[in-house]
């Protein structure tokens, strides 16, 4: 028998990609399943449940977190942004092109995981070596790849954000 009641909800107020958002939900919802199933946005992926793939990447108030393990009453008052909206970003249309370039996809399962790290990477540093990419990327898991390629494509990316062949950088 389902007892839920509308007290048994929290009301919460955020900002997801830049759209404010009010609604009901439960105390022991987790962001990553409020995200998907409450407001549509299916670009994070549930995982684990574990917080150790980190196919559930979201950016919270500006850092890349794992949604499986935050709640989402703990996003109440934050500024939470997906994927799902990332395309005008710089590093994203980098890494995204890059990926597409070095075949650094399969099933893309943990591919939105693994931009959103990658992208975090790419803001604090432009021109991290193969063992700092692998180093940021370490909490993130991918079944198909083997992450050679995955590296390949972030210092991909690192090189066309610095450079292109005209010598500017790219928009953004």
């Amino acid at each position: 028998m389902n007892n839920t009641s509308l007290d048994d909800t929290i009301a919460i107020s955020l900002s997801v990609n830049g759209t404010n958002v009010s609604a009901r939900v439960s105390p022991r919802g987790s962001l990553v399943d409020f995200l998907r199933h409450g407001l549509g946005l299916t670009g994070s992926h549930v995982g684990c449940e574990h917080g150790v793939c980190g196919a559930c990447n979201v950016i919270v108030e500006g850092r890349v977190v794992r949604g499986c393990l935050m709640l989402a009453v703990q996003a109440d008052g934050a500024q939470i942004t997906t994927i799902d909206s990332m395309s005008p970003d710089r590093y994203v249309l980098a890494l995204q092109q890059a990926f597409y370039e070095r075949a650094a996809l399969q099933c893309g399962f943990c591919t939105s995981g693994m931009i959103l790290q990658a992208a975090e990477l790419l803001r604090r540093n432009e021109t991290p070596t193969r063992e700092e990419i692998r180093d940021a990327l370490s909490g993130n898991y991918c079944r198909c790849t083997g992450y050679h390629a995955i590296v390949d494509a972030v210092q991909t990316a690192s090189h066309a954000l610095n450079a292109t062949p005209s010598g500017n950088r790219l928009p953004g």
